[in-house]
């Protein structure tokens, strides 16, 4: 039995495409001819090759999954049926790996599958955020509204992720640099002054010796250094990834100074309650969205006090007083804010607000602290160069006294 894939239209003229297991292409036909289709083309699938397997592990652009979305609700808003949508943003997804997900999910629907029953089987695509709010607009009867605000919930996530990264670049950048200046002065000019140093003979001052030793395991044994920095990388991302360290790195990095704790601070308030007042407003019940937005807000801190917020409303409790436990992830102004939308019945317009004073606030925040960064880093680049000229001249001088 093999697989093809094949290409056919309904009687509506509708275009579908997707793939079957069979013997043949005539037990294709015969399928596809029992649903209802007219087959316009079948070819069997090829052995997947090393660009396949690849593609495979490439993500989904977010972009490409907002536009997406929105298209899909812009068309069941006209009145288009949901099966046809999708086999439409099947033949204009960009990337294989969305259009197979697509495919996937089209096909799910038709075998009658709900359609946050379809997305969720491709969580590396559609996080949870996205299937429970497309889950609360078909049980309201509301997807195409719910579709939009999940448009307008990735737009605002990839808008406040792409400034992030922008800040980063320039610092990303002078590191890269400065990395680069360091290994080509202990790779080229250390080695020629070394020579000098032996001809004169005697001791090297400590910061020279250093300077010196760096430049032997660069040059000799290099493999110590590559190994070195590898087992550092491997043993942070472990302690990262355990429970235990993932909660550490995150109260770590709201503490950081320079102003980044307070600017990593707002990143994770304003995801929170972008996320929180979204689920709330697409109708997901309490509880649901109390979770959600606990995984995904990106911070164990964050995650955690949700966690205590849950079991308190669970309860019978406000949503504040676990909140008012965790001053270093939730200040005081979110929290009564949060207790006035509470208590008033307005928690998603409240959230709202919050959201937006923060992404207004890590905005101004990023600026500020690029233009901080800028003379740190030069600093930085003119301290490491100034180190390794010093040490180099350090001898220069002592021989100099010695001649004097």
């Amino acid at each position: 039995m093999a697989t093809f894939v094949f290409k056919a239209v309904d009687l509506a003229g509708v275009p579908t495409r997707g793939e079957l297991d069979a013997d043949d292409k005539q037990a294709v036909t015969s399928q596809l001819r029992g649903k209802g289709l007219i087959v316009l083309d079948i070819e069997e699938k090829k052995t997947t090759d090393i660009g396949d397997f690849l593609g495979r592990y490439k993500r989904v652009k977010s972009q490409e999954l907002t536009v997406a979305t929105r298209q899909l609700a812009t068309m069941i808003q006209s009145g288009m049926s949901l099966l046809r949508a999708l086999y439409v943003l099947e033949e204009q997804a960009r990337s294989d790996k969305f259009r197979e997900a697509i495919t996937n999910v089209r096909m799910d629907v038709e075998a009658g599958l709900a359609l946050s029953d379809a997305l969720s089987r491709h969580p590396d695509i559609f996080n949870e955020l996205y299937i429970a709010m497309v889950g609360a607009g078909e049980i309201g009867g509301i997807l195409e509204e719910t579709l939009e605000r999940v448009a307008d919930q990735l737009e605002k996530d990839d808008s406040l992720r792409r400034q992030v990264k922008a800040a980063m670049m320039y610092p990303i950048m002078i590191s890269v640099f400065a990395i680069t200046v360091l290994l080509a002065l202990v790779t080229f000019l250390v080695p020629v002054f070394e020579k000098v140093f032996k001809e004169f003979g005697g001791k090297l001052p400590s910061i020279t010796q250093v300077t010196v030793d760096f430049s032997h395991i660069v040059t000799g044994a290099p493999y110590v250094l590559v190994g070195g920095v590898a087992a550092i990388v491997f043993g942070f991302k472990k302690w990262k990834r355990s429970e235990r360290g993932r909660e550490q790195w995150d109260r770590f990095k709201l503490r950081v100074p320079w102003k980044i704790g307070d600017l990593v601070q707002k990143v994770a308030l304003a995801r929170f309650a972008r996320t929180y007042s979204a689920l709330i407003g697409a109708g997901v019940p309490m509880l649901q969205a109390i979770e959600i937005t606990g995984k995904t807000s990106g911070n164990r801190v964050i995650e955690k006090a949700m966690v205590s917020v849950g079991e308190s409303v669970r309860a019978g409790g406000s949503l504040t007083t676990p909140m008012r436990a965790e001053p270093s992830a939730f200040p005081t102004m979110v929290t009564q804010m949060i207790g006035v939308g509470e208590e008033t019945g307005a928690l998603e317009q409240m959230l709202s607000k919050i959201a937006d004073f923060y992404e207004d606030e890590v905005s101004a925040g990023l600026k500020a602290l690029t233009s901080i960064l800028e003379p740190v880093m030069i600093i930085v680049v003119g301290g490491i160069v100034g180190f390794i000229i010093i040490s180099m001249y350090m001898p220069m001088f002592k021989v100099y006294d010695q001649i004097r």
